[in-house]
């Protein structure tokens, strides 16, 4: 298509396509901190009842609940070993006077702001609220980053800065509630992040080099997680944790000014001088300086100038559902989306529930993307992407229903399918990433992304939520999830496949170049003539991108 051959002639390979990749994702090696701080900054510790401040010196007698453990949020209004008559020796009462934590763990949000017992509930939901704003950052972001007005670099920029203004206001938090307000922003500032660095990566970026650059880019996430859990043994103390992995993205913030805006979306805003002069910087440091220097503004609106044309249209959400093949993509992606999200902070957030320490875990947890990554990239790059797509889902479904039958008494069986599990959740990620922008045309890119993130948001928030449903029974949880995975991974069977596919332009390109992934490999040639000519005429109110 006009722009590949476009990048082709300034390189789309080179050290340019290294170094901006190495830029976008060296804050993609934090985001991982904000994404799961909660599983060190909100843990539970062993806690009961404080007794009555006129009680004995002696030790107070707990209550047993059924299982015989000792209750956490019940205890006696009267020792036990008083004369009192036998309708009110083993009366209870709620924890009037708060609570007591096991001092040696770390202090977290719960043992600051009592999130036990009737207020263990917020606890989940803080996580929720949390990802809510990713949820609707999706949804706004993507929409004003894909205008011809802002872009996807001034997204960017500001989201930085807004992570690390919200992060560390969330550590001077008074109550849960301000916190709350501030988790939200961090959230918010998170979608803003990653949907700006997914499009501006890959637009830059060969067709042979999309699925390499995008797995690097996921590895840097991979690493983030092995970070966190050495911070949070380093720092007990919730408050220093938060501001600690907030503070670096100020310095985000002021890198993202070397940070190359989106040649295409500047071409097809107008913003010809603007795109010329990166291209040419681009040309240069790829050794092509001279072939740089024989670009012009006008051979730029001639080369583009079909896609130029399709860009003065307006595009909205309304436009993903616009066509046939575009409805098909958005509601399986979407699935694909929503399960992935829902099934991955599912097995992620609920670390403390296997039974294993909590930071040897994370790092196992952490650790299983590295395999699953490169397995993911060779799937997607020699089996295709919707193959490795459903797959990653059908097997994450079946080993988030298998826990079900595992009893709790062996916990390492559990904590194997729980880590299986994630990898394959982790491997979707990385496929849902390159598939939805290769998926998607251009100027609907940014929106098709969005959405794409909204459904993924929405699973994530619904997870903590779900989780709560544990109490009725234990196995429920684990169903709903596991059904849910097993659903997305059927939706991306049909899904086109993207491999070696060039990133579709136009409206029309994703309807006839979806259909022409049906043909057979081998074509002659006047049939491929004749299949191209349309393209070339096609009229405007059609998407270039």
């Amino acid at each position: 298509m006009a722009f590949s051959e476009l990048m082709g002639r300034v390189g789309s390979k080179g050290p340019f396509q290294f170094l901006n990749t190495v830029l976008l994702s060296l804050p993609i090696l934090c985001l991982a901190n904000h994404y799961l701080l909660q599983i060190f900054t909100a843990t539970t510790p062993i806690h009961h009842c404080r007794p009555p401040p006129n009680a004995s010196t002696g030790p107070w007698v707990l209550p047993k609940g059924l299982n015989g453990k000792a209750e956490t949020c019940l205890r006696f209004i009267y020792p036990p070993n008083a004369s009192l008559p036998n309708d009110t020796q083993g009366a209870t009462e709620p924890c009037l006077d708060g609570w007591a934590y096991d001092l040696s763990t770390a202090a977290s949000i719960v043992t600051e702001w009592d999130l036990v017992c009737d207020s263990r509930i917020l606890k989940e939901v803080a996580q929720s609220v949390f990802m809510a704003g990713t949820l609707i950052g999706g949804i706004v972001l993507g929409d004003l980053s894909d205008s011809s007005r802002f872009g996807r670099k001034p997204i960017l920029t500001c989201s930085y800065l807004l992570l690390a203004a919200s992060g560390s206001g969330a550590a001077f938090s008074p109550n849960v509630s301000i916190y709350m307000v501030f988790r939200f922003l961090s959230g918010w500032s998170i979608s803003g992040i990653v949907l700006s660095t997914a499009i501006l990566n890959v637009e830059c970026l060969s067709i042979q080099m999309r699925a390499i650059m995008s797995t690097l880019m996921g590895y840097f996430y991979t690493c983030g997680q092995f970070i966190l859990p050495g911070l949070a043994y380093a720092i007990p103390q919730w408050r220093w944790l938060q501001l600690t992995v907030s503070i670096p993205f100020f310095a985000f913030f002021l890198l993202s000014w070397w940070i190359p805006e989106s040649v295409r979306w500047m071409i097809l805003s107008g913003k010809f001088s603007k795109a010329l002069k990166i291209l040419r910087q681009m040309a240069a440091i790829n050794g092509k300086k001279e072939e740089g220097k024989k670009l012009s503004v006008e051979e730029l609106k001639l080369i583009m100038q079909k896609e130029i044309s399709l860009a003065k249209a307006k595009y909205s959400i309304a436009d993903l559902f616009q066509t046939p093949n575009l409805r098909r993509v958005t509601c399986c992606l979407s699935l694909a989306w929503f399960s992935t999200g829902f099934g991955y902070y599912s097995l992620a957030m609920g670390v403390e529930e296997f039974g294993v320490n909590l930071y040897i875990l994370q790092l196992i947890f952490g650790g299983v993307d590295i395999p699953a990554k490169f397995i993911t990239v060779l799937s997607i790059n020699y089996l295709g992407r919707h193959i490795t797509q459903a797959s990653c889902l059908l097997l994450a479904g079946g080993s988030i229903l298998a826990i079900i039958f595992v009893p709790s008494d062996l916990p390492t069986l559990r904590t194997v399918l729980a880590v299986f599990g994630k990898g394959c959740l982790s491997g979707s990620f990385s496929c849902l990433f390159l598939y939805t922008t290769e998926l998607y045309p251009t100027v609907i890119r940014q929106t098709g992304m969005g959405v794409s993130n909204l459904w993924t948001r929405a699973g994530s928030m619904s997870a903590p939520l779900v989780k709560i449903t544990g109490e009725l029974q234990p196995f429920i949880p684990s169903i709903i999830f596991g059904t849910i995975t097993l659903l997305g991974g059927s939706a991306a069977y049909f899904l086109p496949e993207t491999l070696n596919r060039p990133l579709p332009e136009t409206i029309q390109d994703v309807e006839t170049w979806s259909w022409r992934a049906k043909k057979p490999k081998q074509e002659p040639e006047a049939e491929k003539a004749s299949q191209r000519i349309p393209l070339q005429s096609s009229g405007p109110g059609l998407d270039p991108s």
